[in-house]
């Protein structure tokens, strides 16, 4: 069976002025591989592997040119066009890929840029692409908890936290309690895996390990101070909320480095601020 978005090794069965028809070992379905797309000295008989997609008027159509994307697969690609229905991506071929508007579910993309998209099929069975990257990424990562992974957020979520694409192919969250700072959709972050799901999906937490992000955050708490000439009106008494929104960590994560700071005589503790002592 022919197959739109995939690359097939199909025969040459028929030689044409306009090119070769291809169709598979004992098969019925033909498709055009177009004359300046066919292997010099090609003939009858011989093998082609081609790419199948469909051309502007919905034919199906041959190439040996390899898209970048093929079927279900996720990366990025690069705007070229903006118009009327959708963006127009480019993806290696003659004919751009559509990214309908339909399928930008945040912002309206812009020429020039660049954007993760999955390959699907849309219901005339036309490729197209998606930024709903979600259902298309995979489960099948090598990565194991502990390991330190470089992934792109594409949704966030008030409830859940941040998703990630690790490597641009691979599923995974960061949850909603792991998340120190803002982040935003398109960013590129390094992250740990903390654990893998039964599914396969990836949890991942951008905070070092322990001992090391207690370091960081004792650190970051003393640039603050003395950028604050030496009071920072926060305390172990703070809501989380404030605490987060000024330091970017959890209340815990807080209150442990203020402790061990008390503790090594760098700063006072008080009922609203802390100082330097």
């Amino acid at each position: 069976m022919l197959k739109v978005g995939e690359t097939q090794t199909l025969i040459i069965e028929k030689q044409v002025p306009f090119g070769v028809y291809l169709a598979e070992e004992g098969g019925e379905e033909r498709v055009l591989l177009p004359r300046l797309q066919v292997p010099a000295g090609a003939a009858v008989g011989d093998r082609v592997e081609v790419f199948l997609y469909r051309d502007s008027e919905d034919r199906m159509i041959a190439t040996c040119k390899q898209p970048k994307l093929q079927l279900g697969q996720v990366g990025w690609l690069d705007v070229v066009q903006v118009g009327r229905i959708g963006a127009f991506l480019d993806w290696g071929l003659d004919k751009d890929l559509l990214l309908p508007f339909r399928e930008q579910p945040r912002t309206r993309v812009r020429e020039g840029q660049e954007v993760l998209v999955a390959v699907y099929l849309d219901k005339s069975g036309r490729l197209c692409a998606t930024m709903n990257v979600y259902p298309y990424l995979r489960t099948d990562s090598p990565y194991a908890a502990g390991d330190q992974v470089t992934g792109t957020v594409y949704e966030t979520s008030r409830n859940f936290g941040a998703f990630v694409a690790v490597d641009s192919i691979y599923s995974a969250l960061i949850p909603k309690k792991e998340l120190v700072r803002d982040i935003r959709i398109g960013e590129t972050i390094s992250a740990r895996v903390t654990a893998v799901k039964e599914d396969g999906k990836l949890d991942l937490s951008i905070r070092e390990k322990g001992y090391l992000q207690m370091d960081t955050d004792m650190t970051r708490i003393l640039a603050r101070l003395q950028a604050e000439g030496g009071t920072l009106m926060l305390s172990d008494k703070s809501s989380p909320e404030e605490i987060r929104a000024q330091m970017g960590m959890s209340k815990n994560e807080f209150k442990r480095a203020i402790g061990h700071l008390y503790k090594e005589g760098k700063i006072v503790i008080k009922k609203d601020r802390i100082t330097l002592k």
